[in-house]
């Protein structure tokens, strides 16, 4: 018997059985907990997309259109051409991405990554000057994807590349050491967290990289992976999440400085 027959025997033989679990088990919705299916319809009509004006650079919110945000000004050498966000980091998304990555349910990121390929439809994406060449996710350190069982980001760059039949490389950025988690830490001790805890390898030279991850904070994180592949001789860097903290509603600072963002939501 063939290797291929053999692949495609055991393929078949995952799909029946998984249809035999959805039958005896019914999957429950990530957002609202109906049963029957992993995002239901009503849930993934109520993901809301990030609002315009954006920052042209960034992609957050603003009050006004604007080529550089306040944000942004606090990191005038950006490693990032450019980042967005497919959507908001609120109910019911909020609760999707985090069954996806502390609840064990892979079998979401598929539903999930239609949302970053939607995005990826739209401009930016539509007329940069020249065409992505690979996608990489944000890695995982060793132990915490054997923690895990796989790599969220991994698996919404996987759909979202197949989605977009663009090239994905999931070990062309490496996790040098491992970090803390993020969540909870300040905007400041993020960047410190991650400085140095990438490495690029030699394949990157002269790409044209879409970074993927699941959620956009303070950028932190995607700063850190540009620059290891810029360091290695990347051409120009871009990142693409799922989803970014929407902006407080607290009234404008003084100088037309937009309100700072809400931090406190996960990050790998």
């Amino acid at each position: 018997m063939g290797q291929e027959l053999l692949v495609r025997l055991r393929q078949v033989a995952d799909q029946v059985a998984n249809l035999s679990l959805h039958l005896f088990f019914p999957p429950l919705c990530a957002g609202c907990g109906r049963l029957g299916e992993s995002f239901c319809p009503q849930c993934a009509q109520e993901v809301e997309p990030v609002p315009l004006p954006q920052c042209t650079r960034c992609g957050r919110p603003q009050l006004k259109a604007t080529l550089r945000c306040a944000d942004c000004a606090r990191h005038p050498q950006d490693p990032l051409t450019l980042t967005r966000a497919a959507a908001l980091h609120l109910h019911p998304l909020r609760q999707a991405i985090h069954e996806l990555k502390y609840q064990a349910r892979p079998e979401l990121a598929p539903l999930l990554a239609r949302y970053l390929s939607a995005v990826y439809a739209m401009e930016p994406w539509s007329n940069l000057p020249e065409p992505i060449t690979a996608v990489v996710p944000i890695p995982l350190h060793s132990q915490r994807k054997e923690e895990r069982g796989y790599n969220q980001a991994e698996l919404l760059a996987e759909n979202f590349s197949n989605f977009q039949h663009l090239d994905m490389q999931p070990t062309w950025i490496e996790r040098s050491r491992e970090t803390r988690q993020q969540v909870g830490l300040a905007p400041s001790e993020r960047q410190s967290n991650v400085e140095g805890a990438f490495h690029a390898t030699p394949a990157v030279a002269n790409q044209r990289l879409l970074l993927i991850d699941d959620v956009y904070t303070t950028g932190a994180t995607l700063r850190a992976c540009a620059a290891a592949a810029l360091a290695a001789g990347a051409q120009a860097v871009y990142g693409l999440t799922l989803a970014q903290p929407p902006r407080r509603t607290s009234p404008p600072l003084p100088n037309d400085v937009p309100a700072d963002i809400s931090w406190e939501h996960e990050e790998t």
